[in-house]
């Protein structure tokens, strides 16, 4: 009859300091979550902390629909970067930190891999923030490549 399809469902939260985060759900790649970041001046999230990543994961337990969701990050690993197994990140570093890739400490907390990446010193890869069933002892997350 006309009508415009509603817009993909999102959920927002915002921390008493600092930058809101909103998840939006949408079967998209990485590049178009991130051109779609960009059009509302924002940007795909990074994670320093612990406190960080409890957010996300609460906001993203909001929004998900049943079952195990994918949700871009800004986690990507350049061309010219290699996987590294005893790094948290493995190598990965946060879009958009200091104006460009760059890498910096991650708390060993943030080191849980769903499955470790591919081994590669040439290809450009990202990552998500895979969510699964929450559990007795909250969401169960991991990065997937």
């Amino acid at each position: 009859l006309g009508r415009t399809p509603p817009p993909p469902r999102a959920a927002v939260r915002c921390p008493s300091a600092g930058a809101c985060f909103s998840a939006h759900l949408a079967n998209v790649s990485y590049a178009e979550a991130r051109g779609a970041c960009d059009q509302r001046r924002g940007s795909l999230a990074w994670v320093s902390g612990e406190p960080e990543l409890h957010l996300l994961l609460e906001l993203m337990a909001n929004a998900a629909v049943p079952g195990p969701a994918l949700f871009w990050v800004g986690l990507k690993r350049n061309a010219s970067a290699c996987t590294h197994e005893e790094q948290p990140l493995r190598g990965f570093s946060w879009e958009g930190v200091g104006g460009g890739t760059a890498p910096q400490e991650v708390p060993a907390a943030l080191g849980l891999w769903l499955q470790e990446p591919l081994q590669s010193c040439l290809t450009a890869r990202c990552a998500g923030l895979h969510l699964l069933a929450d559990t007795e002892d909250g969401p169960r997350w991991g990065w997937k490549e």
